[in-house]
């Protein structure tokens, strides 16, 4: 199993294929896996796109098969006599609306995206235009003429918007006079906004504001502090459930009920607390070897 969780396919290593795993997951709520199976055992594994799968609900409402579309052709993923293991494995995060697919955080986050897109929207606007809140240009005495109107226009847009005409003062002809009409970047405070909006759409992915260098979030003391939290709380749960379901999903392929569990000690992040286990068993007096080694791990000598 680790063999083919390490190469599952001749594609991608097993950082790629988990990282495209992990991507569908937080962004649509779904991932599926496809195993491609030879004599009944697993030989690869494909992560493929959850846009393009459709779960086919039987008549008692639990999933039978799964159709796979690309352009015109669809492909149905069903249970066949002989195989070891389901042809996909479907996980998801939790959904309190529906049977068969899961909620993704950007879903939960919808109106933090749309105020965080709307706001660089805002200020892509304000570059383009020389950084300058739009206004009008008031003309006194007569009206223009149309030519004299689309003129002054013509000129406006090819002189004094855009980046590169940033701070060009505007020249004026008798009469015209320069009116502003919205509020400043500062009066609407999109910045404060933006900032805002991105903290809740790193909350909703369980990612602590600190990490981002966002500020206004006080919630930990120091980046490590947040660093910690931010695997304690988020990835090492997610690791755990998708383990869970891949071991639990390829055992019956091979001759004993597998586990898979992540190696903690390899994440540095957590070698503080790591360190202060192994101080305060070794320190322990009351504990005999053999606990000690089972209280950090490793397990009993055989």
């Amino acid at each position: 199993m680790l063999a083919l969780l390490a190469r599952p396919n001749a594609r991608e290593g097993g950082q790629r294929f988990l990282e495209s795993l992990y991507g569908h997951l937080l962004v649509s709520g779904n991932a599926y896996v496809e195993a491609v199976q030879v004599d009944g055992a697993p030989r690869e594994l494909h992560a493929l796109r959850p846009d393009r799968m459709r779960v086919v609900p039987g008549a008692d409402g639990w999933p039978t098969a799964y159709d796979y579309t690309v352009g015109a052709e669809t492909i149905r993923f069903a249970q066949r006599d002989g195989d070891s293991i389901a042809p996909i494995l479907h996980l998801t995060l939790f959904h309190p609306a529906d049977d068969h697919y899961g909620l993704s955080p950007m879903e939960a986050a919808a109106t933090a995206l749309d105020i965080h897109n709307a706001a660089g929207a805002w200020n892509k606007a304000l570059l383009d235009n020389a950084a300058r809140p739009s206004g009008a240009l008031v003309v006194g005495g007569t009206a223009l003429t149309d030519a004299q109107f689309d003129r002054l226009k013509g000129e406006l847009e090819i002189n004094y918007q855009g980046a590169a005409n940033a701070g060009r003062p505007l020249l004026l002809e008798g009469g015209l006079d320069w009116k502003p009409l919205s509020l400043s970047p500062k009066d609407m405070d999109f910045v404060e906004a933006k900032a805002a909006a991105a903290r809740d759409i790193a909350l909703a992915f369980g990612v602590p504001p600190l990490l981002l260098g966002l500020p206004g979030d006080n919630t930990h003391a120091n980046y490590a502090e947040a660093n910690r939290a931010f695997y304690r709380q988020t990835v090492i749960p997610l690791v755990k459930r998708t383990a869970e379901a891949l071991a639990h999903w390829l055992s019956p392929s091979f001759s004993d009920a597998l586990r898979l569990e992540p190696d903690l000690d390899a994440v540095e992040a957590l070698g503080t607390e790591r360190e202060s286990l192994w101080r305060r068993v070794s320190a322990a007096s009351f504990l005999t070897d053999e606990e000690k080694r089972e209280a950090v791990g490793y397990g009993r000598r055989q």
